[in-house]
């Protein structure tokens, strides 16, 4: 059964110097979270950017990717932590991701290990609506 997650944003005055707000409308999980030009393009202070939103998405859709097809293997992982990484690259746009991921996985080698998180890198659902964007990955067993 196919689902739809909703946010909206609410933006006043110019890019520049307006600034935003960005509502989870699905869950409600997220309170309300500033959004500016500044904090996009320079210091955070405070406040998120569609990068930070974009890593999130994906450090999350990856590491449920990787613990799904390591257990499809006969390997359930006890622990994944997995962090990304978007680069933002202002009057370019987004330029790159790199995942990161440490994994407790009892049973399996590094190579192993490595071997699904390349393959999770590719065929996760939000990698997938990225393919525009060069994504890396750095993978290793704890």
């Amino acid at each position: 059964m196919a689902t739809t997650r909703s946010a909206h944003t609410v933006w006043e005055g110019s890019l520049l110097d307006g600034n935003g707000v960005v509502t989870f409308d699905s869950s409600g999980a997220i309170g309300e979270q500033p959004v500016t030009w500044a904090a996009r393009s320079q210091e955070p202070s405070g406040k998120t950017s569609p990068e930070e939103l974009i890593a999130a998405a994906h450090s999350s859709c990856f590491s449920m990717a990787l613990s799904h097809a390591l257990a499809g293997a006969g390997n359930p992982p006890s622990r994944l932590v997995t962090s990304a990484d978007v680069t933002f690259q202002p009057g370019e746009g987004i330029t790159g991701i790199h995942l990161t991921v440490e994994g407790t996985v009892p049973g399996i080698d590094n190579d192993s290990f490595v071997s699904a998180a390349e393959e999770a890198k590719v065929n996760c659902p939000v990698s997938q609506a990225l393919k525009a964007v060069p994504i890396t990955l750095s993978a290793k067993l704890a």
